[in-house]
């Protein structure tokens, strides 16, 4: 009954016991609030648990568990302060329950509760060390976390495997690698947990060299450890390491976890490998990983900021990339009208929403307005663009540093990207001068400023500048340009002559810029050289 305890037949059981009297035994009553429990029958739990006529420290427990267990997280912290007398187990199940529900915060205020009463019943043990430590880690709280570890050590409490896991774990999500490091290097016997763990935490860090060095040292690994390493190099913008991993990882025959799905899918987004791409969502559709992933909304959302499309399910983030997407390619009036659409469906838009409805502004000729440092500079771009330069410039004089919130940085940038295009000498002028106290090592600065000062004429303007870029060991970044082929993408910077075809592409090149100065027709041009250019252009 109790291994696998069914509802009917507890019921039964528990009628007998009040038939016989049994059930005001308190051994009994207990074992009948933690089938119920482990049962699902909640409410039957706590009836059983009220007809309890003398309670001891074993029947709060197994309600309060049963509580934590059913994530009925409000009953189980109003049932702890009820409790005449909490003991460790107690803290340690409510503890364990919140860190387990994403509620990190409460479940580090209950630890505090814990360490205010002070008691000795109350002493720290591993379980009270592994749930707290997921707390800090889930709250990037590094100064808790050094309490609960200097609590371990005060008490001369040994760390075992699960609790040498748990704190390099929590040491990693609040960058903490080198502490995280010496734990590793401490423990006597590591787990592919303890492995992964660490390589973790070095990615946490952007230590990703020093990750994938400790990846490859792994005796073994599974497909959180392949995860963690591949969504580190795709959130450092690495993605095409992180897909040759993720690619490795197939061939090594492991199946990947949605993480690894999501991450290889913003390496395809930030590449601009939208071919393979699509091949990766073939296989997420034709594999089905993780269950259904129609309803996986992380999933989703990397499709969607791939793809731009509608999908069934959407939340906030979903709602987001609909907007930018539509507006970053250049169809302001359709971003605007998901924005309302948004709006009508209830939804709350935060502050990723606004700005990416102002960048919609910007090419729909509209006005917004804008509560943070990006919605400023997007206000600041949107005049920029509509030739109100004036106006933008004492929106950003007037909205200055002076409070710490706003750098300036992005609004002068604006400003001088719209003198640039408006040809507005002494604003771009004004606005470079701001900009090289604020960026002083950005080249890119004064490269603006100098082909503004060569467009209007004012070559020995610009001929200054470019000499003190020079004086100041400045280098214009090359433009860069690159074009996928076959699910390959090969890149291309300026006077660059490195690609394997670059006589082949500079010839092509030649000629077409031949014809295009001649005044031949269409069928002229695709007549007798379309199969050179057509293989050429293949592999360009």
């Amino acid at each position: 009954m109790h291994r696998r305890p069914t509802a009917p037949a507890g019921r039964l059981l528990h009628g007998h016991l009040i038939k016989t009297s049994l059930a005001v035994n308190t051994f009994l009553a207990n074992r009948l609030v933690e089938m119920y429990a482990k049962c699902g029958q909640i409410a039957a739990a706590e009836t059983a648990f009220a007809e309890i006529p003398s309670k001891n420290a074993y029947s709060w427990n197994t309600l309060l568990s049963s509580y934590c267990t059913a994530s009925c997280l409000d009953c189980a912290k109003a049932l702890l302060d009820e409790m005449p007398e909490p003991n460790i187990v107690s803290y340690n199940a409510v503890i364990s329950g919140l860190t387990h529900e994403g509620c990190h915060r409460e479940a580090l205020e209950a630890f505090r509760k814990m360490q205010r009463e002070g008691s000795s019943r109350l002493a720290v043990d591993k379980f009270t060390v592994v749930g707290v430590a997921g707390a800090c880690g889930g709250a990037v709280d590094l100064r808790s976390l050094q309490q609960i570890h200097g609590a371990v050590v005060s008490v001369g409490l040994q760390l075992n495997l699960i609790m040498s896991n748990a704190m390099i774990d929590a040491y990693g999500k609040c960058g903490e690698a080198s502490t995280a490091w010496v734990l590793f290097q401490r423990m006597e016997t590591r787990d592919v947990f303890s492995w992964t763990s660490m390589v973790g935490a070095y990615v946490s860090a952007g230590r990703l060299e020093e990750a994938h060095q400790l990846f490859d040292r792994m005796p073994t690994r599974n497909a959180v450890s392949w995860s963690a390493l591949i969504t580190g190099y795709a959130q450092h913008g690495r993605g095409d390491a992180a897909l040759k991993l993720f690619m490795a990882m197939l061939e090594g025959g492991f199946a990947p976890t949605a993480f690894a799905l999501v991450s290889a899918l913003s390496a395809c987004t930030c590449a601009a490998l939208v071919g393979r791409g699509r091949q990766l969502h073939g296989y997420i559709s034709r594999r089905s990983i993780g269950g259904d992933h129609s309803e996986n909304l992380f999933i989703q959302n990397a499709l969607i900021d791939m793809y731009r499309s509608r999908m069934r399910k959407r939340d906030i983030v979903s709602w987001n990339s609909l907007v930018t997407g539509f507006a970053q390619n250049g169809d302001g009036d359709r971003s605007l009208a998901l924005f309302q659409e948004m709006i009508s469906l209830g939804l709350k838009p935060n502050h990723v929403t606004f700005l990416s409805a102002l960048s919609a502004c910007n090419h729909a000729g509209l006005h917004g307005v804008c509560p943070q440092q990006e919605h400023h500079a997007a206000m600041v771009d949107l005049l920029g663009r509509s030739r109100r330069l004036k106006e933008a410039a004492q929106l950003t004089i007037f909205a200055a540093p002076g409070d710490g919130k706003l750098d300036g940085v992005g609004s002068w940038g604006a400003i001088l990207g719209a003198c640039r295009v408006h040809g507005d000498l002494e604003l771009a002028r004004r606005a470079a001068e701001t900009l090289f106290v604020l960026e002083p090592s950005n080249a890119g600065r004064y490269v603006m400023l100098s082909n503004i000062y060569a467009a209007a004429g004012h070559w020995e303007e610009a001929r200054k500048l470019r000499k003190l870029m020079k004086e100041k060991g400045f280098k214009k970044e090359p433009a860069r340009s690159w074009i996928e082929v076959q699910s390959v993408r090969h890149d291309f910077v300026a006077e660059d002559t490195s690609h394997c075809r670059t006589e082949d592409i500079y010839r092509i090149l030649t000629f077409l810029a031949d014809h295009m100065k001649e005044p031949a027709s269409c069928d002229e041009l695709v007549g007798s050289r379309q199969q050179e250019a057509t293989a050429v252009l293949q592999c360009r």
